[in-house]
């Protein structure tokens, strides 16, 4: 993992940092580095956990004994003129999330006249299928994964994407819990909300996670994601720590991580651990999403460069 690395030492450290709410900038102070630095590890660190991530889906084919909870995570990237869905399907027993998949779309919600014009003014990004090619790709993943003959349960929040590609697959069986109304904060919640609350917790939690554990996602903060690439190498990143390294409860004693659930590890993982052995794609079966994404394909129209990652040898 350390390959050709002047600063070998800060692989651990800015995967922690990252993913304990610290920006870019505040990662470079703590360390004493320059301020790309950081970025450049997020990258490499993106990518070792795409493949890990890979290597243990091929790990759990045909072992997928769980309903899956679906729900699309909202961001955006560089602007808000660009938001996109982020798909992490999670365990509904074990919460392991077993994906990444994003979804861009159009802004949606009140646009200002000059919020219109600036809008059409801006170039187009490639939707690649939104929200309705996004989940067929996470069932494309998550099929294999189901015993032979067997039905793949799904949870989802009524989304009308996940109803139309449920409906095309016969191996899939859809729960549908839609959101209801909510009242004010601190209301009691209805009589609708709390077995939608119940079913759809392991994708709430993950949500809640990502916004107060990753810098990018929080409200209000001047550190967003400038590039959606760099944003998922960072969320396959963030999936891969909560499946091996945090504890699926802190609150419960019993220490057990997601991956400990399926039977992928023995104990929690350190971050030492995660990045002890260098893992090339071209061993791995990568899905063509994983492929773009590891070669940094998803570009972002705004940006004047996009670096992609063309290298043979280098990591």
């Amino acid at each position: 993992m350390s390959y050709y690395l002047k600063r070998p030492d800060l692989l651990t450290v800015t995967a922690a940092a990252l993913n304990a709410g610290s920006a870019m900038r505040q990662v470079a102070r703590s360390v004493a580095c320059a301020h790309s630095t950081p970025a450049r590890l997020a990258a490499r660190l993106g990518r070792h956990a795409l493949l890990l991530h890979a290597r243990s889906l091929a790990l759990l084919h045909g072992r997928l004994d769980e309903p899956v909870v679906l729900d699309h995570f909202e961001t955006f990237e560089f602007t808000r003129d660009y938001p996109f869905g982020v798909a992490i399907p999670v365990g509904s027993r074990s919460w392991f999330a077993y994906g990444v998949d994003p979804a861009p779309h159009a802004r949606t919600g009140r646009r200002s006249p000059a919020q219109r014009r600036r809008i059409r003014m801006r170039p187009r990004r490639p939707s690649r299928g939104g929200y309705a090619g996004s989940t067929r790709r996470v069932l494309d993943t998550l099929l294999p994964l189901v015993p032979e003959g067997g039905h793949l349960h799904l949870v989802g929040d009524g989304h009308p994407a996940y109803d139309r590609a449920a409906a095309r697959l016969p191996r899939v069986r859809l729960q549908r819990f839609p959101n209801p109304r909510r009242g004010p904060r601190g209301a009691p919640r209805s009589a609708a909300a709390r077995p939608r609350d119940a079913a759809m917790f392991p994708a709430d939690l993950l949500h809640v996670l990502l916004r107060h554990s990753q810098a990018h996602h929080r409200r209000e903060t001047i550190a967003f994601g400038r590039r959606l690439n760099a944003l998922l190498e960072r969320l396959l990143l963030f999936t891969v720590w909560r499946n091996f390294v945090k504890l699926r409860s802190e609150r419960r004693p019993e220490p057990v991580t997601p991956a400990m659930r399926l039977g992928l590890a023995t104990e929690p993982w350190s971050w030492k651990r995660v990045l002890s052995r260098r893992l090339f794609p071209a061993r791995l079966s990568l899905t063509p999403l994983e492929q773009q994404v590891y070669q940094r394909r998803w570009t972002t129209p705004l940006l004047r460069s996009n670096t992609s990652h063309d290298l043979k040898h280098a990591y």
